[in-house]
């Protein structure tokens, strides 16, 4: 049986009702309020990007907004450097002198950082470096993947699948540790497989250098077996319209077809492994660097310091040089087996 409420029971009702609804707005205003003072305690935080011309950082740069509005990080908005050193060196100054408390920074010339790295430890600004490690300066940490494996790895996959032959590594550029270590990983692996010959572009991270380069060198070498592109976000368009124009393009499982390894793990670079145009990627990620480029950079500001060994997110943080950390995250193989694999960055971009 349901009884009617009376006037007395109806306000009392009302009361609790006007009174949860109130707590709750509290709450909410409390949780906003905390998040902004602790933003507001750490200070800005200044983000700058070496290039935007490669898919792999547009996606990184797509990250960075969402991980600092979940980990309460004010942002100073991204300055893009465009692949030019000198003015990354500016850059990270005019984020200084913007009131910057720290900067997390992806490294265009692992030596020349140093002078930016200079100036914000003379005005106590905290520096987080992202892929990049720098050989000089003072940094926080650096939040990277093992670019030696990256190298090995590519290597091992070639020599599992072509027995003899040309092979062309497209290289990165060498002012950079990342080229460097991709580049010397790759050629002392190779040494394991005495039937592959090694033909090296250098084309310092930029696409239209390696597809002349390559363009001349399969002319000259038309009998070439595999390719390593260090980077797929600017060698994957390039190398494959060049195979493309001299006829050279042919599908995974044709007799014909040119074994391709890349880095980056992109979804540009899932789409091709799918139509079987190349073979393999590594997945560099890129969710991960925006992640925990913020998350050190916000641990640095608070005060917190780190040591090397495992991590509670499936990493190792070493010890690079004295007073150097680096979180070296994981970067999977991507052949057809896996490219579909959802917990892949690549396949969650909408």
């Amino acid at each position: 049986m349901t009884f009617a409420k009376g006037p007395r029971t109806a306000r009392r009702s009302a009361l609790r009702t006007v009174l949860s609804a109130g707590l709750a707005a509290a709450c909410v205003a409390s949780f906003a309020a905390s998040g902004a003072a602790q933003a507001a305690e750490i200070g800005k935080v200044g983000l700058g990007l070496p290039l935007l011309t490669s898919p792999f950082w547009e996606s990184y740069n797509k990250y960075l907004p969402k991980y600092a509005k979940e980990m309460g990080i004010d942002i100073l908005a991204p300055v893009n450097s465009n692949n030019d050193p000198a003015q990354q060196i500016t850059d990270m100054n005019n984020m200084v002198n913007l009131g910057a408390k720290g900067i997390v920074v992806g490294p265009i010339d692992s030596a020349a950082i140093s002078r930016a790295l200079d100036n914000a430890a003379a005005k106590g600004v905290k520096v987080v470096a992202v892929d990049v490690a720098p050989t000089q300066g003072t940094v926080a940490m650096v939040v990277r993947a093992d670019n030696h494996a990256y190298g090995a790895n590519a290597c091992k996959y070639i020599g599992e699948h072509v027995k003899s032959g040309k092979v062309v590594q497209i290289m990165g550029d060498l002012a950079s540790v990342n080229g460097r270590d991709r580049s010397e990983a790759f050629r002392a692996c190779l040494k394991n497989y005495p039937d592959l010959s090694l033909l090296e572009i250098p084309a310092a991270w930029k696409g239209d250098v390696a597809a002349t380069a390559l363009d001349s060198l399969l002319t000259a070498n038309p009998d070439v077996k595999a390719i390593y592109m260090q980077a797929g976000g600017v060698y994957l368009s390039p190398t494959l319209q060049t195979l493309r124009r001299k006829q050279m393009l042919f599908p995974a499982g044709d007799a014909k077809h040119i074994v391709i390894v890349s880095n980056d793990g992109i979804p540009q670079e899932y789409d091709a492994i799918r139509r079987g145009e190349i073979d393999a990627t590594i997945s560099q990620p890129a969710d991960l660097y925006a992640k925990y480029g913020l998350y050190y950079i916000k641990a640095a500001l608070e005060g917190k310091t780190f040591k090397a060994g495992p991590t509670d997110h499936d990493s190792t943080i070493i010890q690079l040089s004295p007073g150097m950390l680096e979180d070296q995250l994981p970067a999977p193989l991507v052949t057809k087996a896996n490219v579909n694999d959802k917990n892949l960055w690549g396949n969650t971009l909408k």
